[in-house]
């Protein structure tokens, strides 16, 4: 499927969605670029969501961005399972300032199950991630992670959807 919006600012669309076809037999992966991108594989300029994406906030699989969210994330913000970045918060979160996770390693402040930093595990540290937006916020989603599970279904929505059209479509074909 593909989508290109009208609007383009800078020789970008707004937004593109580019997903999966199937062409000659064989799979071609949808790549999308705009300042909004949703795809396989996706460049935002804004956002990016994907399977790898790329982009200022960027969620996926693999998330490389400002703020990334991912289950493999780099980025300034970096929030997942192995989370990379200045701020991470994660399984494995490596970072250069701060770290949240099960294993933390950080140049500065580190609370988790292994810290590793100059200042883990007391006040200093507390007080600090305590105080983080970025902290705050990423408990908050660890948090309410189940719900994003629900995102998991909207792939298997569309290919429902699609399904349902190509049906209805060689039906009326049929009856033509």
């Amino acid at each position: 499927m593909q989508y290109t919006s009208k609007f383009c600012l800078l020789g970008l669309p707004f937004l593109h969605i580019a997903t999966a076809e199937i062409e000659n037999g064989r799979v071609k992966r949808g790549i999308a670029r705009g300042w909004i991108a949703i795809g396989d594989i996706s460049f935002g300029i804004l956002f990016s969501a994907g399977g790898v994406a790329f982009g200022g906030i960027a969620v996926g699989g693999l998330a490389v961005g400002g703020v990334a969210l991912a289950g493999l994330s780099l980025g300034i913000f970096a929030f997942g399972g192995g989370a990379l970045g200045v701020w991470a918060c994660g399984g494995i979160a490596l970072a250069w300032k701060a770290a949240l996770g099960g294993l933390a390693v950080a140049g500065e402040y580190a609370m988790g199950g292994q810290a590793i930093a100059p200042h883990t595990q007391g006040e200093i540290a507390e007080n600090y991630f305590a105080e983080s937006g970025f902290f705050r916020a990423a408990s908050t989603l660890g948090e309410q992670s189940r719900w994003f599970l629900l995102l998991t279904l909207l792939p298997a929505l569309q290919g429902l959807w699609r399904w349902r059209n190509n049906r209805q479509k060689q039906k009326s074909n049929s009856i033509l």
